[in-house]
């Protein structure tokens, strides 16, 4: 049964991510929906839940994108999976405890992408590109993760296996 809501959830929030989020860019950065979901569901569910739907997100996003092939896939998933361990350690889950997990997932994401793709420019540039993608990108993922775990957090969230 997770299997197949896993599934539906990946293939729907890729389309999101891709179709109607697309047009949704303040200030020229576009939140990382796909993101910040798998760190909720590792936040909300547990680290190896977080890890499948990142794994999954990524994966989708590697096939339709441009980029090297398996670094989505490799960074959804760390980050879902960190996320989770992460929550583990907390004693409150309210809505607002998910910023600094997906903040510091959506860092380290936009981290290995912009010295990924910054290769061989000079410092002053990979400064720029920290001050004014990674940093704000981080943020916009961080207040898109308190506003979703908002929305969702009238269920019940699931104790993390130990």
């Amino acid at each position: 049964m997770k299997i197949s809501a896993y599934t539906l959830l990946t293939l729907f929030l890729f389309s999101f991510q891709v179709t109607l989020l697309s047009s949704f860019n303040p200030f020229g950065i576009q939140p990382d929906f796909c993101l910040v979901i798998a760190c909720l569901i590792g936040f909300r569910v547990g680290p190896v839940h977080g890890l499948i739907v990142g794994f999954g997100l990524g994966f989708l996003q590697d096939l339709f994108s441009a980029g090297p092939f398996g670094l989505h896939t490799l960074t959804k998933a760390g980050a879902g999976f960190l996320a989770g361990v992460f929550a583990r350690h907390l004693s409150n889950r309210r809505p607002h405890a998910a910023f600094v997990p997906v903040m510091a997932c959506s860092g380290l994401s936009a981290m290995v992408f912009l010295l990924w793709s910054r290769m061989g420019m000079g410092l002053g540039e990979m400064l720029y590109g920290f001050s004014h993608i990674l940093l704000p990108q981080a943020v916009l993922d961080g207040f898109v993760a308190i506003m979703v775990n908002w929305v969702f957090g009238r269920w019940p969230v699931e104790a993390p296996s130990s």
